[in-house]
């Protein structure tokens, strides 16, 4: 049962606590989420946190940021809203943006690969160790059980695209679940307030791009513009997915290679907060590259502020229309029902996450075989990279043999990796 709540000054420095230490990708970023809001503090019940969390599964864009929204939307109405979502993404913000003008002026470290590859290591062990906590709470039956397995073998074996696996879980619950509303469970009103609110997040939203097409229409930041929104409205299945439509645009409007693509999601990946910070650093250096030399870091910035804003001004668009239902919905059994299967199919989908990113940081090659609507990922069994897996190893025992807290587990992880370089290993 959740316990009084903070005022909105005691909330702010658990925000921006979730926000500096959002490590470990929506799934990390979730556990953390709940530890500190429902575990350590119990300011929302654990069945209304399950709620929103599917309920944020089933919007385009990052879902962890949103659920942080909606925790303080539901808390503090919209300006808790606001300042949950805001310092959810400011740090890393902060940091992607750093390290994008380091790298347009450096380029690349020889030492930015072993610190990379122990960070990735200890993403494993907290993506693990996520997977086990929310599948916990969230798999209580066999009903959810099978769905957060089958969830996993759709998205892990064949070319299912994630929203329709997510669309037919929500839909298995609706027809399992009963018909009316559960006795003695106040339906929450809508607030007007919110519904004003996503319609100013609308207007904000799209006004730096209209206003980029009226001073420089057809222009590199014009572009961005539109992609990066567009991408935000459609963005279902999360930072993979959105990170697959998004090389495909940079590479066909010139502004990052394949190879940078590829740098620039594993300099996201050692930031807090969500991975698609990497649209940041796509539109930090893909304007830099296009800029004249005279006004390369003016554009840049620009282009880097662009991506943040239009990729991340939905979630607040989304929220505040939507929170409301989240508990005029989610309190009724039918509802209720299909958000709990979603709950359940965001298990087996981050199972896959991990299952993937594992085997992309444990071998050096592979190739994917397809065959009709299947697909199955095939590791070159040879080409194992022993480093790495000596560093997950290290990850997972300090995370769960010792229990070593996550910051400690990740620079331990990082300077075993360094270590190795030093040595000659690796």
């Amino acid at each position: 049962m959740a316990r009084a709540g903070p005022t909105f000054a005691q909330a702010l420095p658990v925000w921006l606590k979730v926000g500096v230490l959002g490590f470990g990708g929506p799934a990390g970023q979730i556990a953390l989420l709940h530890r500190e809001v429902v575990e350590t503090r119990g300011w929302v019940d654990d069945d209304d946190f399950s709620r929103a969390l599917s309920f944020c599964m089933l919007l385009p864009g990052p879902e962890a940021q949103q659920l942080a929204t909606w925790l303080g939307w539901r808390l503090h109405g919209v300006r808790g809203g606001l300042a949950a979502g805001l310092l959810f993404v400011l740090p890393g913000l902060a940091v992607i943006l750093g390290l994008s003008a380091l790298y347009v002026t450096h380029g690349r470290s020889a030492w930015a690969g072993p610190v990379l590859l122990g960070l990735k290591a200890a993403v494993v062990a907290l993506v693990v160790q996520a997977l086990l906590r929310i599948g916990q709470r969230t798999v209580k039956d066999r009903v959810s059980a099978a769905v957060a397995i089958g969830a996993f073998a759709l998205t892990a074996f064949t070319l299912l695209p994630f929203p329709l696996v997510i669309l037919a879980a929500g839909a298995v619950g609706w027809l399992l679940g009963g018909k009316g509303q559960a006795a003695g469970v106040p339906v929450a009103p809508v607030r007007l307030g919110g519904v004003r609110m996503a319609l100013v997040c609308l207007a904000a939203w799209l006004a730096p791009i209209a206003l980029a097409w009226a001073i420089a229409p057809g222009s590199t930041l014009a572009w961005m513009g539109l992609t990066f929104g567009g991408l935000a409205a459609i963005s279902f299945g999360g930072a993979y997915a959105a990170l697959a439509y998004l090389g495909q645009a940079a590479a066909g409007f010139g502004w990052l290679s394949a190879s940078q693509m590829l740098d620039g999601l594993g300099l996201a990946e050692t930031t807090p907060g969500p991975l698609v910070l990497v649209f940041v650093f796509v539109g930090f250096v893909g304007a830099f590259q296009a800029a004249p030399p005279d006004s390369a870091w003016l554009l840049a910035a620009l282009g880097g502020l662009m991506a943040a804003w239009t990729t991340f001004a939905p979630s607040f668009l989304w929220i505040f229309a939507g929170g409301p239902w989240i508990e005029r919905w989610g309190r009724q059994p039918r509802p209720g029902r299909a958000l709990a299967m979603v709950s359940a199919a965001a298990v087996g989908v981050i199972g896959q996450l991990a299952l993937w990113f594992t085997i992309h940081l444990l071998f050096r090659s592979g190739r994917t075989v397809e065959a009709g609507p299947l697909r199955l990922l095939v590791p070159d069994l040879g080409a194992v990279n022993p480093g790495a897996l000596g560093l997950v190893l290290l990850a997972l025992g300090l995370t769960f043999a010792m229990r070593l807290p996550m910051l400690a587990m990740i620079a331990v992880t990082m300077g075993a990796a360094v270590l190795l370089r030093v040595i000659g290993f690796n």
